[in-house]
C-alpha cells in the first residue's frame, strides 16, 4: 500500500510543525519525553539495587504493561468516544501524581520493590488510556494532509527524549539518587497539561465521536483483521515488542553485570539507543512512501542488528552497534504506525490504534519477565541473541508468505558492475517492475 507518492523537500520534512497547536503540543512533549525517560531509567536502576536481581527488572516491565495486555481494547472505546484533549489532561494529571509519589518514597528513602511494582501497575492502568488517544490526537492537531509528517515527528520527539532523559538520568542516579528523576518527571507532566489547556480548542480537527452500541469491540478486531496493511504490521509489532522492545533489562545486565560501568554507563547506553533512534525519526519525515513490505524490512533489520551486537566484546563496539539497533526500532515503528493509522477510517482509529498500542505495550509484559528470565539464567549475550533473532526470522516468514501471495519474486540485475535488487509482480511466465 503506497501512502506518499513524492518525497518531501527538506523544507517540507518538519512541515506539521506550521501548525501552532501541534507546535505547542510538541514543545511540551520534549520537556515530558525526557522525564518519561529519567524515571524510566531511574526506575529500572533502582529495582536492580533494591533487588540485585535483573529478573526483578523484566517484572517491574511487566507490571508496567500487564494493564493493557489485559483491558487495552477497552481503551480504544474510550478513545472513540470521548474528548482527546480531556482525556489527555485527565492521564498526564494522574502520572504526574504517581511520580510525585514514587519521588517522595524514594527521597525518603523509605521506598520498596514492592512499591515500584504496585506504582508501575497502576501507571499501566492510565497508559491504556493515554497511549491510543496519543495517537489519535495527532490528527485533530494536524488533520490529515500533516499526519505521517506528524506521526514521524512526534516518533522523534519521544527518542529525543531518550536521547537527554537517559543521560540526565544516569547524572543524577550518581550525584543524588532517583528520587530527584522521579520529581522532575512529574512536574514534566503538569507541563503537558498546561500545553493542553492552552491549545486553541477551535483549530481543533475534531474526530466524529462514535455512540454507544453493541459489538464495537468486535467490529474493531474484525477490521482489523480484513485489512491485511493493518494485519501484518500489527502482527510485526507485537513480535517485536515480545523480544526486540526488551532492550532496558539486557542493557541493565550488560551496564551491572559484564561492563561494571553503573548507572551512568546504563544512561549512555540508553542515550545510543536514542541516538539511533532520533537520527531514524528524522529519516523517516523524509519517507517517500509507506508500505507494509517497508515494514517488514526494517523489522528484519532492527533484529539482525541485535544479533549482531549480542557478539560484541566490548562496550565501546556495543555502544556502536546499539545506534544501529534505535535507528532501525524508529524506522520500524514509524512506518508500521502510520500505516496503521493511514489505512484506518476516522470513525474506528480509536479501536484499531487501541489494539496496535495493546500488542506494542502489551507485548512487552510478557516480554520483561521471559527477557530477564533468559539474561538470569544464561546472560545478557544470549539475551540479546533471542531477541534479536526471533523478530528476523518471523519477517522472513512473513515477507515469503507475503510474497507468494502476491506472486512476488527477488530479481537482482547488474549495471556497471553493481547489482540492484529489486522486488518484482511476476505475470505470465515474466517479470513485471
Amino acid at each position: 500500500m503506497q501512502v506518499i507518492k513524492e518525497r518531501p523537500s527538506w523544507a517540507e520534512s518538519f512541515s506539521a510543525l506550521r501548525v501552532p497547536n501541534f507546535r505547542l503540543f510538541t514543545i511540551s512533549n520534549v520537556v515530558a519525553m525526557s522525564g518519561t525517560w529519567m524515571q524510566r531509567i531511574a526506575q529500572d536502576w533502582l529495582v536492580l539495587q533494591l533487588s540485585h536481581n535483573v529478573a526483578a527488572v523484566g517484572v517491574t516491565v511487566a507490571a508496567q504493561f500487564l494493564p493493557m495486555l489485559l483491558f487495552g481494547l477497552y481503551g480504544g472505546l474510550i478513545v472513540d468516544r470521548y474528548s482527546k484533549r480531556m482525556l489527555l489532561m485527565l492521564t498526564q494529571s494522574t502520572f504526574g501524581i504517581l511520580a510525585l509519589i514514587l519521588a517522595t518514597l524514594a527521597l525518603t528513602h523509605t521506598v520498596q520493590v514492592w512499591q515500584v511494582y504496585l506504582l508501575a501497575f497502576i501507571g499501566g492502568f492510565v497508559v491504556i488510556i493515554d497511549n491510543p488517544t496519543r495517537q489519535v490526537f495527532v490528527n485533530e492537531l494536524v488533520g490529515p494532509r500533516n499526519l505521517r509528517n506528524a506521526i514521524a515527528i512526534n516518533s522523534s520527539v519521544f527518542q529525543l527524549g531518550g536521547l537527554i532523559g537517559p543521560a540526565i538520568a544516569g547524572l543524577l542516579l550518581d550525584l543524588v539518587g532517583a528520587g530527584w528523576a522521579f520529581g522532575i518527571n512529574g512536574l514534566s507532566c503538569f507541563g503537558v497539561v498546561l500545553a493542553l489547556f492552552l491549545l486553541k480548542t477551535s483549530k481543533l480537527q475534531r474526530s466524529p465521536r462514535m455512540p454507544r452500541e453493541k459489538g464495537q469491540l468486535r467490529q474493531g478486531l474484525r477490521y482489523v483483521r480484513r485489512k491485511p496493511a493493518i494485519l501484518w504490521s500489527i502482527v510485526m509489532v507485537a513480535i517485536t515488542s515480545v523480544f526486540a522492545v526488551t532492550m532496558p533489562v539486557i542493557l541493565a545486565a550488560y551496564a551491572n553485570n559484564i561492563f561494571n560501568i553503573g548507572a551512568s554507563g546504563y544512561g549512555l547506553f540508553n542515550t545510543l539507543v536514542a541516538a539511533g533512534a532520533l537520527t531514524g525519526g528524522i529519516l523517516a519525515t523524509r519517507r517517500r512512501v509507506v508500505r507494509l513490505r517497508g515494514v517488514i524490512i526494517t523489522a528484519g533489520l532492527w533484529g539482525v542488528t541485535e544479533v549482531v551486537a549480542s557478539l560484541m566484546p566490548s562496550e565501546w563496539s556495543l555502544g556502536a552497534l546499539l545506534i544501529g539497533i534505535g535507528l532501525f526500532n524508529l524506522l520500524f515503528i514509524t512506518a508500521a504506525n502510520a500505516l496503521v493509522q493511514m489505512s484506518s477510517n476516522l470513525g474506528i482509529r480509536g479501536r484499531v490504534m487501541s489494539v496496535y498500542v495493546l500488542v506494542l505495550l502489551g507485548g512487552q509484559a510478557l516480554g520483561g519477565p521471559l527477557t530477564g528470565w533468559i539474561v538470569s539464567n544464561w546472560g545478557p549475550h544470549v539475551g540479546m541473541a533471542v531477541a534479536g533473532t526471533v523478530p528476523a526470522i518471523a519477517a522472513l516468514a512473513i515477507g515469503i508468505h507475503l510474497a507468494r501471495r502476491h506472486e512476488l519474486r527477488i530479481k537482482v540485475r547488474v549495471a556497471h558492475w553493481s547489482p540492484r535488487v529489486e522486488i518484482v509482480r511476476r505475470l505470465d511466465g515474466g517479470f513485471s517492475s
